[in-house]
């Protein structure tokens, strides 16, 4: 019978230090550091598309707009993620002052499939 091991888990602390230093992202699920998989031309096409369009919809408000560059942490739920767009209103709230990751969206979008209809 093989022993089963358990996935070592991480602190926030382990998981910003090793994403600095890392040549990919990755997202924090309470402890477990996953890899993020690598989009498509036409996941990339949606997300610039979805862009585009709310950013001159919306122009002249104090919208600020991420793409999945910037990081969304939930700290309470010891989440780290890196959504396909977000959007601030008004100022922006980091987490401990590191300017790679916002807090405060009011609209997350994740572009779930690249599916043609």
């Amino acid at each position: 019978m093989l022993a089963q091991t358990k996935p070592r888990t991480y602190s926030r602390e382990e998981y910003f230090a090793l994403e600095e230093k890392s040549e990919i992202k990755h997202e924090y699920h309470n402890g477990e550091i996953v890899p993020m998989t690598g989009g498509t031309t036409n996941h990339n096409r949606i997300a610039i598309n979805l862009v585009t369009s709310l950013k001159f919809a919306l122009r002249g408000q104090k919208i600020s707009f991420f793409t999945s560059d910037v990081r969304l942490g939930f700290p309470a739920h010891r989440r780290y993620t890196y959504p396909d767009l977000q959007i601030i209103c008004g100022d922006i709230a980091y987490h401990d002052r590191r300017k790679d990751t916002v807090t405060n969206p009011a609209v997350i979008v994740e572009v779930v499939r690249d599916v043609r209809v």
